[in-house]
């Protein structure tokens, strides 16, 4: 009789253990149900620093089952988009354990899986109301036990940066933060503000466009904007139909990635408020005088360091890599010829250590070069050098029915536009066309150049 009370006692333990430590998983379907259709069903998975890697599901009525959910840390949601064969987002698992290594916070997966999984886009549309307002409920409800609104930070992708803005709006504005990324345009674009996000929606809107010729939303929504590679054709991505599913999903998917690199703390792009995508290649938007001391805004998780100086809505540019770590370094390269001729060419140029090289091609359109006049380019490498030990240039002018040109470089000029540090320059130097001049940089000899 003991020995039966004991392993019944053992076995109780056992079961509670499983029990605690039973996770919660995001919803995975397949592409049946998708072309059968899903009704609405919103889940709220709960990741902490205690279970990071083990979602738990979260009430829509109590929220003191989970004493772990804390109203004295911030709060994130993450809000997925449409799913159209029904599976998880690959970066499901990933995205709160990276927000979680970053800062002591509260994360909250938003699972509406059942309503974003739909062949029919419109009904995935639809329910993105309904999504908002069930999301609605649960945030007044946090705020009943104590959460403040303006430490809640809403992460929506495409569809989800749509129900973010319903959500903010539903709490009239108050929410701290909402950040968009690669907001959807099907059925949103060329919609008022109420039908879509907008900055009204939130503290501060913050939004990445990474797709805006297919799957995204073109125009300004947030308080600022940022368009990597003008917001179209990812480097990396595929270029023709014939990649398949991913040449529909690659670019809109980046997004993702892009903000993910910055939580990581891998690197921040240094981005530029510029009218259009052309000025900011042709580098006519370097001077970021107007944020003070905060300098040009930076993409991604600490965006919000810009919140208080942006004094209107605007729209910044910056380029990637094709992989992480995504950001570039940028340089003001400045040229002087003493060529009687005008000459019109494409430049790379390339930083070298004693390790490694980092590579730069200016080719989105050929450049004007005039004898004693100063020609600004801006230069954006694929990597940082801390210490430049060497350079090279080539020149080319890619006319394969002339006589190949010679470029002769009077002084010129590289500046840094993220670090403080002395410029770099060279005086005297011949280019012979398609063919790589290496020199060793000098401190320049005077500021004014």
């Amino acid at each position: 009789m003991f020995l039966w009370q004991y392993l019944t006692a053992i076995l109780l333990i056992i079961v509670q253990i499983c029990k605690a430590q039973r996770c919660d998983e995001f919803t995975d379907l397949e592409l049946g149900h998708s072309i059968i259709g899903t009704t609405l069903k919103l889940r709220l998975l709960l990741y902490t620093r205690s279970n990071a890697t083990c979602g738990a599901l979260l009430s829509h009525n109590n929220l003191t089952d989970h004493p772990q959910f804390s109203s004295s840390r911030p709060t994130a949601f993450i809000i997925h988009g449409y799913r159209p064969t029904g599976s998880p987002p690959v970066w499901i698992h990933q995205f709160p354990e990276l927000l979680l290594d970053r800062e002591d916070i509260n994360v909250v997966v938003v699972d509406w899986n059942k309503g974003a999984a739909n062949v029919n886009y419109l009904k995935a549309v639809e329910n993105t109301h309904k999504a908002a307002d069930n999301l609605t409920a649960f945030i007044k409800m946090m705020q009943d036990h104590g959460f403040s609104l303006g430490s809640v930070h809403l992460i929506g992708v495409s569809l989800g940066a749509h129900i973010s803005g319903f959500v903010g709006a539903n709490l009239n504005g108050t929410i701290g933060r909402i950040t968009a990324l690669d907001p959807a345009g099907p059925l949103f674009t060329g919609q008022p503000a109420e039908k879509r996000l907008d900055p009204t929606d939130a503290v501060f809107v913050d939004a990445l466009h990474t797709d805006i010729d297919l799957l995204g939303f073109r125009e300004p929504l947030g308080h600022i904007d940022f368009y990597a590679n003008g917001g179209t054709d990812q480097p990396g991505c595929p270029r023709t139909i014939l990649s398949g599913g991913s040449y529909f999903k690659c670019d809109h998917q980046r997004s993702v990635m892009l903000f993910l690199d910055t939580v990581k703390g891998t690197c921040a792009s240094m981005t530029f408020p510029c009218s259009s995508y052309e000025d900011f290649l042709d580098g006519k938007c370097l001077n970021c005088e107007q944020f003070g001391d905060a300098g040009c805004p930076h993409f991604g998780y600490d965006a919000k360091r810009w919140k208080d100086v942006l004094q209107r809505q605007t729209k910044a540019y910056f380029t990637t890599n094709a992989q992480s770590p995504f950001c570039m370094t940028n340089y003001k390269m400045e040229v002087m010829i003493w060529n009687k001729e005008t000459r019109w060419g494409y430049m790379t140029v390339k930083l070298h250590d004693d390790n490694k090289e980092a590579v730069a091609t200016i080719e989105h359109r050929a450049t004007q070069f005039k004898k004693f006049t100063k020609t600004n380019l801006f230069v954006q490498f694929d990597q940082d050098i801390q210490t430049v030990k060497k350079i090279s240039l080539t020149f080319s002018t890619r006319n394969v029915f002339k006589p190949n040109r010679k470029l002769r470089i009077l002084r010129v000029r590289f500046t840094h536009l993220e670090r403080q540090q002395s410029p770099l320059c060279r005086y005297d130097v011949l280019l012979e066309e398609n063919k790589e001049v290496t020199f060793r940089p000098i401190p320049c000899e005077d500021s004014n150049f």
